[in-house]
């Protein structure tokens, strides 16, 4: 699978349908060929990285620290708090940029 984002552009879906014709072969595991159909679906989405060379993972990556840091809050009473417990969590906010989210002042 790894191979696919060495392949060049107009390689890969070529490289990509030989994968997908060998994971859907009977004799594979069910979980492989359960691989294969999603890369099958998936198709055109992954050929498309080989000509953006872009993902979306920080992203994902972001949206599911945020989705934690709110399940550890159980409920934020005020989004201020919330917005604030994200930012710390994310990384070190420059509190200079950030002029309405100073720690300092009172709620």
């Amino acid at each position: 699978m790894r191979g696919l984002y060495d392949q060049p552009a107009e390689g890969a879906p070529g490289y990509l349908d030989e994968l997908v014709e060998s994971l859907l072969e009977p004799a594979m595991s069910p979980e492989l060929r359960q691989l294969g159909r999603t890369l099958r679906t998936w198709r055109h989405e992954i050929c498309a990285w080989h000509q953006a060379q872009v993902s979306n993972g920080p992203t994902e990556a972001t949206n599911n620290l945020i989705k934690v840091i709110k399940r550890i809050g159980f409920g934020f009473r005020r989004f201020r708090n919330y917005r604030l417990r994200v930012l710390l969590y994310a990384g070190r906010p420059n509190w200079d940029l950030l002029a309405t989210l100073n720690p300092i002042s009172p709620p």
